[in-house]
């Protein structure tokens, strides 16, 4: 899967393309059925897949630091995109000019001048255009006017007992309410975040406990509090973990940060990149009057995770951790 940026940079050199349009953020089993559709057409039409994607988010640009929480960076997204068998992820700047650009213009601007694109799948919820009158009725006018066919996919919703429609707000609800198995089924893969681990203050060292600080790129984050973890090295190896996500009070913090203390571990990993899936809320986080309080609760934090994941992970916590007495 080939990554492209931008108007500036040459049309695709194939004649036809089949394509979607979406923010695809956290890439749930509702994007992935659009993804499918996608996939399935440029296959029998014999010309390429093609996801169109914006950054920043345009809620982003709208809203700045109000926008919705993300549940994937670029680089997250990019890498579970490229898992479905597609052939291009186009990504375009979202920014004042691409903003006030009306859908008529984006049709025949990106679509048909650049993409040359001949078929489209869209979700049924879809708008876009500087004045958000673009929807599936207008493209389907448009289409029949520039040689291109579009067609919709339904809602997916959570189960037939519950009608709650998939969406990236719905998994970061459940997030935010620590609902991981939830989040998973409707994401089809459990929730976790990527990223480089990089210096920090080395507070954690000083006080007893050594973290891998995590870039998070963004700022603001879907979750807050204390968790126990399941950390994937860059070498592919399991450790178990307590992570903080959050703005650390009793340290001040200003924006959101991602510390993982591994279990059991002594490695050096400053540069590598870790991928942190979140298995069970342990606490909110709080402020600490001092540093002894804080120290106290951290060793309770990483008790209450052995005990977590020896209760119901035991094969893996008898694999990965040494017995504490």
């Amino acid at each position: 899967m080939r990554l492209l940026r931008g108007l500036h940079n040459p049309s695709l050199k194939e004649a036809k393309c089949v394509a979607t349009i979406g923010n695809f953020d956290g890439v749930h089993l509702g994007h992935q059925a659009i993804i499918q559709q996608v996939v399935t057409k440029a296959e029998k039409l014999g010309v390429p897949s093609v996801v169109i994607i914006f950054e920043p988010q345009p809620l982003e640009f709208f809203q700045g630091n109000k926008a919705p929480a993300r549940l994937m960076r670029f680089r997250e997204k990019f890498q579970a995109l490229s898992s479905f068998g597609l052939d291009y992820v186009f990504c375009l700047k979202f920014d004042t000019k691409l903003s006030q650009l009306s859908a008529e213009s984006f049709v025949e601007t990106v679509l048909v001048s650049h993409l040359k694109i001949c078929h489209l799948v869209i979700g049924d919820d879809f708008h876009f255009g500087g004045d958000r009158k673009g929807d599936f009725s207008l493209l389907k006018t448009l289409g029949l006017m520039k040689g291109f066919s579009v067609e919709s996919t339904p809602t997916l919703v959570e189960s037939e007992d519950n009608n709650e429609r998939i969406s990236s707000t719905f998994v970061r609800t459940l997030l935010a309410q620590s609902k991981f198995a939830a989040a998973q089924n409707v994401l089809g893969r459990a929730y976790s975040i990527k990223g480089r681990v990089i210096h920090g203050q080395k507070l954690g060292r000083q006080l007893g406990f050594p973290t891998a600080n995590i870039a998070l790129h963004r700022v603001n984050v879907a979750f807050t509090g204390v968790y126990a973890v399941k950390v994937c090295l860059q070498n592919g190896k399991q450790v178990l973990g307590v992570a903080n996500i959050g703005v650390k009070p009793t340290v001040g913090n200003f924006l959101p940060s991602l510390e993982v203390h591994l279990l059991d571990f002594s490695s050096t990993i400053y540069g590598e990149h870790l991928s942190v899936t979140f298995c069970e809320k342990l606490r909110n986080e709080q402020r600490f009057e001092n540093i002894e309080a804080l120290k106290e609760q951290i060793n309770k934090d990483i008790s209450d995770a052995r005990c977590y994941f020896k209760n119901n992970h035991k094969a893996l916590f008898n694999e990965l951790c040494v017995e504490k007495k």
